[in-house]
């Protein structure tokens, strides 16, 4: 079981690497259509994988409550919701193809406040696979093996896009290829730390485990609607982020079914 767990925890963090060694094979800069493709396909994922992967399994350990299932879901929800609101709100930070930061007033390089954007980004999806990992270790009925790979595997496929996303334009913004690979890398280091440190007081957290799941759920689709969604939208008309929206969401829900 340690090595099916610990496998889990690093597979996000490597589709993320590997996503960010793109800056060594591809000589420009991702054109506008292939980052609202890729920004739209990760938000597809993540949208799904909050759905399967955590709000219904919230829900399904829930059923001793019976009408009032929805609850721990909800309170849940909007904890993560507020957590990375809060978050938003204090951690300086760039988004893609943003001239303002958001979060508090800093001097940081732009560079660096791109980073910290992604690593804001990538703090939901850490505890989410932590979380549904740490069911599994606690024997909850509703966490099977499968079930968690499936998240694990949804969010590393949708972290590989993410990793180049960071890594071509930091180099783009000067850095060198080294560095920006680095520094990708970097962004999604916070996933199997975040995850790890779930597992460790995975036996504490069975009895709020619905709470938790519903809580990562709320913190990843806070960073869908407030970031993934309008940067697949922004500029001239174009499809592509709503079509590869509907791509990852089908994916994930394929593989946390098939696998589940």
């Amino acid at each position: 079981m340690q090595k099916e767990v610990i496998s889990g925890l690093l597979l996000p963090f490597l589709g993320t690497s590997l996503g960010s060694a793109c800056v060594f094979f591809m000589k420009h800069d991702l054109r506008r259509n292939v980052q609202r493709a890729l920004t739209g396909f990760a938000a597809g994922v993540m949208t799904a994988a909050s759905i399967w992967s955590l709000i219904i399994p919230a829900m399904d350990m829930s059923e001793n409550l019976g009408k009032l299932a929805f609850l721990p879901a909800v309170i849940g929800f909007w904890c993560g919701v507020l957590f990375l609101l809060l978050l938003d709100s204090l951690i300086p930070h760039l988004h893609m193809n943003s001239e303002n930061a958001e979060g508090l007033p800093s001097k940081l390089a732009r560079t660096t406040m791109m980073v910290l954007a992604v690593t804001l980004h990538n703090i939901p999806e850490g505890m989410a696979v932590g979380i549904v990992y740490a069911g599994f270790m606690t024997g909850s009925a509703e966490m099977t093996a499968g079930g968690a790979l499936a998240l694990a595997l949804g969010i590393a496929i949708q972290n590989f896009p993410e990793g180049a996303i960071i890594s071509m334009p930091l180099h783009a913004e000067g850095k060198s290829k080294g560095k920006a690979f680095a520094d990708g890398v970097l962004s999604g280091a916070v996933e199997p730390a975040g995850a790890l440190l779930t597992i460790l007081f995975a036996s504490r957290l069975l009895p709020v485990m619905p709470y938790l799941l519903s809580f990562a759920a709320g913190a990843m689709i806070y960073v869908v609607v407030e970031e993934l969604i309008p940067e697949m939208s922004e500029g001239e008309h174009s499809n592509i982020g709503v079509i590869l929206f509907s791509v990852g969401f089908t994916l994930m829900m394929i593989l946390d079914v098939a696998l589940g």
